[in-house]
């Protein structure tokens, strides 16, 4: 009950503030975001951790195979090896660009 009284809270809090800003503040901000989600730093420091994460996924998983993997029942082993073989480290889409 508390946490959604608190959403309550925050919404009637949201929606005053939003009305009293008005829509021209709001196109502003979205102006804002968007020029900065397309800087090309900001996109490089995307693509980067992107990187990152896909190499650190890739540690883990081999980790994780290797210490529990053997306990795994064999239609979940068979299900990860298809998935890796399946796809390519860039095959998701994620931060990659064309710029």
């Amino acid at each position: 009950m508390r946490y959604r009284l608190t959403f309550v809270a925050g919404v009637a809090v949201g929606y005053v503030f939003g009305t009293r800003a008005g829509r021209e503040r709001y196109e502003r901000l979205r102006q804002s975001a968007q020029q900065f989600a397309e800087n090309p730093a900001v996109r490089n420091a995307a693509e980067s951790a992107a990187q990152s994460g896909r190499e650190a996924a890739s540690k883990a998983a081999g980790l994780v195979s290797e210490k529990i993997g053997h306990r795994l029942p064999d239609s979940v082993n068979e299900k990860v090896r298809a998935l890796r073989d399946h796809r390519t480290p860039m095959d998701d889409g994620w931060g990659t660009s064309n710029s």
